[in-house]
């Protein structure tokens, strides 16, 4: 089974999104997510905006980028800002607006077009 890695700073936000929204939408493939500074927790309007999909990530927390993960994955998606810590393998880079300090019609906006483009990643594998 392929596996995606989703790496941002926090691991906070964004990439906790888009790993479950991932592994919602299909079985063919399984997402993790990371961040390159873990945060203390997952953002309280990520997990509303979350919740008001049908997708529980509640219980998540923020993991560190782990070697081991970082091997396994068939795809590496960064959504950090600058330069991503994971070298010697190829990475996709997603331009996605930070959500931290922002408010929820923000958080929403950046679910929803991470969805749009968790899409046509899924569509995409084979």
């Amino acid at each position: 089974m392929k596996t995606v890695l989703f790496i941002c700073v926090g691991n906070a936000s964004r990439s906790q999104m888009a790993e479950a929204l991932f592994n919602s939408l299909t079985m063919k493939a399984r997402a993790m997510s990371a961040g390159s500074r873990p945060a203390g927790k997952v953002d309280s309007l990520t997990i509303d905006v979350m919740k008001e999909i049908g997708i529980d990530i509640s219980k998540n927390k923020p993991k560190p980028i782990a070697n081991e993960n970082v091997e396994k994955a068939d795809k590496i998606i960064s959504m950090c800002e600058g330069v991503c810590p994971v070298v010697g393998r190829p990475i996709v880079h997603w331009e996605i607006e930070e959500t931290k300090g922002k408010g929820i019609e923000t958080v929403r906006r950046v679910r929803d077009e991470i969805k749009d483009k968790v899409i046509g990643l899924i569509e995409g594998i084979g």
